[in-house]
């Protein structure tokens, strides 16, 4: 067991003084180093060879006067030699030791002067009566070293890179399944223990290295062995087990109970455990090496370790405003008042969290580091000005008040392993805060961690019994971040979830699979909220999701549940950003977080962001509504016609052709030679990605055509028969009923007069979604819309940055990019109320001018006048000049920002369609579950 700092110190001080007067390496250097060592309660026996021969760069012999393996190396001169060649020399040595022997430290000594070198060169230096104030240089040798966590730090990767060939290896010689998953999450925890003072220090590396064949013949013998003793009481343990294995501590946790199959090893297998023994698991956050960790058990994911895992920074977006930032404002509030003080710590000591998606236990593990770092500076704050001879009776915050549901095991495995984890580094960082050595073991508690399906599993069963029925105790945060699964994406079983927790909600088919889980915790939210707790908070829940759910169809039939049924109001949003972490290759996954509750909350918080990669900014707000706005909480419906009194737009024609009514300008050029009559049967053909790109394309466009006029064109004729063959194919009645015309596209639309077509998708990127004016002689396909009979002033405010606001905020979502809707964006989208001929006219003038510079680039497509990065500035100009005139059709006053555009846009929309909506009544459909 390590000791503490303050006897440490107490040693360091009694060192210096019986060594000030040694000078000779030969005679003294030994016993020196001896002492040394035992001013941190490491005994030289254990873990030191002196003269430990090696084979130098230049393949001449030499030797360290002392190695710890993988830990510490000791180079000691008389008093006056040079250090600085010493060190050159200890450097040559390291050369000839291998992987997992290589030193953490290296220090060069004359008994009077000491140079401390890290891993990465770095130096410090002091003399011997010095020694006392810089003892926490040698915190890795007493157990004490603090830790930085890096979110892309080398030491996370390599450690799973380490696991993934361990993994490989036993899976290759048929050690697979469960007990492998188990086998490898005991290993993670004993190397961690290893390197944090679960164990003493680096006995886990000594006894493998020591004790066990070179050839690996024995080591899974000796493991076996090792997680037997792990799982033992002391007062049980056999009288006559080697004295190094009777120093491994007893455990319990339950994580060492279940029996394995024995495992086989080879040399190759124990050089890679031995190699992973002489990384510094200190180092490794459990935050962020749970996903790596579960990365390894497949060699593709591998290939990205440094993508799989969320990044802390995120992690906090979430827990911050869910519950963290208001203890830490109750304790500033308080910290001088100790009875206020004893108050706030047993609060937070019975707070219980529950992650029902928790894989790894990411979300779990950050919380209750974050709750122990609270706890940590109220025990300073009660203690202060005290002598502490104990600090054990002290902490009251443990890993049982976290719970977490998780579909895979090994995930639930390393989540549960991930916490006593964390515990320890924070029971260590109260050692350093104190003095004092301070460790939970044998360990008596442990996180509930269920493996299963949290959509099928009663959320509070883990807790029993019901809060409701003997008021005892609930869940008071929910939080984390279920799967992100489109509805196209979802299993059979996933969509089986669905049609349990939406039985009686219409359309729920469109929804995400993440929503199911705000429903879940809606409904337990609803039932614990009737429990009235003294000094404790309501029942709340955040979730990161995938931004979807606040735009497009999804917002009404999502929120109308939850608002209508479950009286849900949001407290707090992160509007959309990139989740993940910066690491190469990471899925640019967009989301929001949205933090919840059944009861109203007067400081609601909208956090905002310029760009999905910037920082986020905090905006204060009465009302927080479901596409993340301060506004009322009215959402948009899907609807047949436009609320205001404007043209109203319709979808292309749908070919369902297979691609054969549709020509390239290649293919329409060698059909026309072959064919000089066909020309008069072709028009251009035009899709979203046709008219953004200035791609030239051509359909055959049949209509109102007597059939006999192309009867004898046979490339029409083998065409038509493979349309034909593709609809009766078709799972869809209607496409194949057109099978029996196969010349005709499948659904006309075709508009009889010029108009203004918008691509149904564009790219996120683009400040304004092209929009041009198109004659009726081009045939536009389903991929976009089309509005006829406009004017050049609809052209204009459809153009502006006001009806892109709006786009923006209530549309949907094809992977990042815009996926506009006639139903939800242009149906619902509030125009102009009032405006004088004198407004329309600046607004017909403006929007003249984008035509106008658009003109000036006739070979570039639109997708390259629209770019962000390359937009010219005359297009530039006149688009600013038309998004003034279009603003001063709504208010005098200029709109500051895109925040009050929006929640201006929601106010008039409010006003528009007052009484002009019923609520949607939701049909329960019989026999289903709610």
């Amino acid at each position: 067991m390590p000791l503490s700092w303050n006897v440490i110190k107490s040693r360091a001080t009694s060192f210096s003084k019986d060594w000030e007067n040694t000078e000779r390496e030969e005679a003294d250097a030994k016993e020196f180093l001896v002492d040394f060592l035992n001013i941190f309660g490491v005994t030289r026996r254990r873990v030191a060879t002196f003269e430990h021969k090696v084979k130098k760069l230049d393949e001449s012999g030499g030797y360290i006067d002392l190695l710890w393996k993988g830990n510490l190396l000791v180079e000691m001169k008389s008093r006056g030699k040079d250090l600085e060649k010493a060190y050159t020399q200890a450097k040559e040595y390291c050369h000839g030791l291998k992987e997992y022997e290589l030193p953490k430290q290296i220090m060069i000594c004359d008994f009077h002067h000491f140079h401390v070198y890290d891993e990465n060169g770095n130096k410090s230096a002091f003399t011997l009566p010095e020694l006392i104030k810089n003892i926490t240089v040698f915190d890795s040798i007493a157990g004490y070293e603090k830790r930085t966590y890096k979110e892309q730090d080398p030491v996370n990767i390599k450690a799973a890179e380490l696991m993934g060939k361990l993994h490989d290896k036993l899976k290759g010689i048929g050690y697979t399944g469960h007990a492998l998953e188990l086998y490898l999450v005991r290993l993670l925890f004993c190397l961690f223990a290893d390197d944090t003072n679960i164990f003493d220090k680096s006995i886990l590396f000594d006894y493998l290295e020591l004790k066990t064949n070179e050839d690996g013949s024995d080591l899974a013998m000796h493991i076996d062995t090792l997680f037997t003793l792990l799982n033992t009481p002391n007062d049980q343990r056999l009288k006559n087990l080697d004295e190094s294995l009777l120093a491994f501590p007893y455990v319990n946790g339950k994580l060492f109970e279940e029996r394995l199959p024995p495992a086989s090893f080879d040399s190759e297998m124990r050089k890679i455990l031995l190699n992973s023994c002489a990384l510094d698991w200190g180092k490794i956050s459990p935050a962020i090496f749970g996903s790596m960790f579960q990365s390894v058990m497949d060699e593709k994911e591998r290939r990205n370790l440094g993508a799989h895992y969320t990044s802390e920074k995120n992690i906090l977006k979430l827990i911050k405003p869910l519950f963290l930032d208001d203890l830490w404002r109750e304790y500033e509030s308080i910290k001088h008042d100790k009875n206020k003080l004893k108050k706030l710590h047993n609060k937070i000591s019975k707070l219980r969290f529950l992650d029902p998606a928790c894989g790894c236990g990411n979300f779990l593990i950050v919380a209750y580091r974050e709750l122990r770092l609270l706890e940590l500076e109220i025990i300073k704050s009660l203690l202060k000005g005290q002598q502490v001879t104990s600090i054990n009776d002290y902490f009251l915050v443990d890993v049982d008040q976290f719970y977490g549901i998780e579909y895979e095991e090994f995930p639930a495995q390393i989540a549960q392993v991930a916490m006593w984890l964390i515990d320890h580094q924070m029971n260590m960082q109260a050692c350093l805060a104190f003095g004092e050595y301070y460790r939970r073991l044998p360990l008596k508690k442990s996180a509930t961690i269920k493996h299963g399906n949290a959509l099928r599993i009663d959320w509070q069963s883990l807790i029993q019994p019901y809060p409701w029925e003997k008021q005892i105790t609930r869940y008071h945060y929910i939080l984390g971040n279920p799967p992100f699964i489109g509805t196209s994406y979802q299993s059979s079983e996933q969509k089986v979830d669905m049609d349990r927790i939406f039985a009686d909600v219409s359309s729920f088919g469109m929804l995400d699979y993440v929503t199911a889980w705000y429903i879940k915790a809606a409904q337990y939210i609803g039932k614990a909220n009737e429990i009235e707790e003294k000094d404790m908070s309501k029942t709340k829940a955040a979730f990161v999701s995938t931004s979807s759910i606040s735009q497009g169809e999804q917002v009404g039939i999502l929120w109308n549940e939850l608002y209508n049924r479950y009286k849900i109001k949001i407290h707090f949003a992160h509007r959309t950003f990139k989740w993940g972490n910066e690491a190469k290759s990471n899925a640019a996954v967009h989301v929001v977080i949205i933090g919840f509750a059944n009861y109203d909350h007067a400081d609601k918080l909208i956090y905002e962001y310029e760009n999905i990669k910037s920082e986020p900014h905090e905006v204060k707000t009465k009302n927080i509504n479901p596409y993340l706005v301060g506004g009322s909480d009215n959402f948009l419906k899907s609807i047949s016609h436009p609320i205001c009194n404007v043209p109203k737009m319709q979808s292309g024609s749908a070919a369902r052709d297979g691609g054969f009514l549709i020509l390239n300008n290649g293919e329409k050029i060698e059909l026309v030679i072959r064919y000089p009559k066909a020309e008069r049967f072709l028009n251009r053909f035009i899709s979203g990605d046709d008219f953004l790109n200035n791609i030239t394309r051509w359909c055959i466009w049949l209509k109102n055509v007597n059939p006999v006029d192309f009867r004898n064109i046979q490339a029409f004729q083998e065409r038509f028969n493979q349309v034909k063959v593709f609809r009766e194919q078709s799972t869809r009645e209607g496409t194949k009923k057109m099978g029996n015309l196969p010349y005709l596209f499948a659904e006309e639309r075709q508009p009889n007069y010029d108009f203004l077509i918008i691509p149904k998708v564009s790219s996120e990127n683009r400040k304004y979604i092209p929009i041009a004016y198109l004659t009726k002689n081009f045939i536009v396909s389903d991929k976009t819309f089309v509005v006829p009979d406009t004017t050049s002033y609809h052209f204009g405010i459809l153009t502006s940055i006001m009806h892109n606001t709006w786009m923006r905020y209530t549309c949907g979502r094809l992977k990042s990019d815009y996926s506009y809707s006639n139903t939800i964006v242009y149906n619902n989208f509030p125009w102009p109320e009032t405006l004088t001929e004198k407004q329309k006219e600046v607004v017909e003038k403006a929007a003249q001018e984008v035509l106008s510079a658009r003109l000036q680039f006739p070979d570039n497509s639109l997708a390259d006048l629209y770019d962000p990065n390359t937009m010219p500035p005359v297009l530039v100009k006149a688009h600013q000049q038309l998004d003034k005139a279009v603003d001063l059709c709504y208010r005098p006053q200029p709109f500051p920002n895109e925040t009050k555009r929006i929640e201006f846009l929601f106010e008039l929309y409010d006003k528009y369609t007052a009484g002009l909506f019923t609520k949607v009544k939701i049909k329960k459909v019989k026999g289903k579950p709610a």
